[in-house]
């Protein structure tokens, strides 16, 4: 019975050191996604967009697989409790689309040799963040139910 009890506790402390890792990562991503958008006057000027876009890229990778590839599939871990497993279900395919917009966002703007389209990096990266207004409230409820 301990070691059940500890084997909860630490799952529980898992759990909790995700989703802290989720936010600081959504926060630092989020803050470069809006620097992003304050350039909107810059952004034919490629040389000043192509550095922030880069490492704004670089975060967005990170920030979407630790969402995708560990909060969720620890939720998918804890089979003993169906409720949460199908919830979880029933939210992945939204979810997973919101992956999806984002590895395309990277793909499309992650070359340094591409030229900037201006009308197309707004229309791009509002579309985006869209998608991660969405996701991030998917992942909202995905960390609550991980949590309880």
């Amino acid at each position: 019975m301990l070691n059940s009890r500890n084997a909860r506790l630490e799952k529980a402390t898992q759990s909790k050191h995700l989703v802290a890792v989720l936010q600081e990562d959504r926060q630092a991503m989020w803050a470069m996604y809006c620097k992003i958008a304050e350039m909107k006057p810059v952004f034919a000027n490629s040389k000043k967009v192509r550095p922030v876009l880069s490492r704004f890229s670089q975060l967005l990778i990170d920030y979407i697989s630790l969402g995708h590839f560990c909060i969720y599939e620890q939720l998918l871990a804890e089979k003993q409790q169906k409720a949460i497993l199908s919830y979880a279900n029933q939210l992945y395919p939204e979810f997973s689309s919101t992956t999806q917009s984002a590895m395309l966002f990277n793909d499309a703007y992650k070359r340094d040799n591409r030229n900037l389209n201006p009308d197309n990096l707004a229309s791009d990266l509002s579309s985006l963040g869209e998608d991660l207004a969405k996701r991030m409230e998917l992942e909202d409820r995905l960390c609550s139910m991980l949590l309880h």
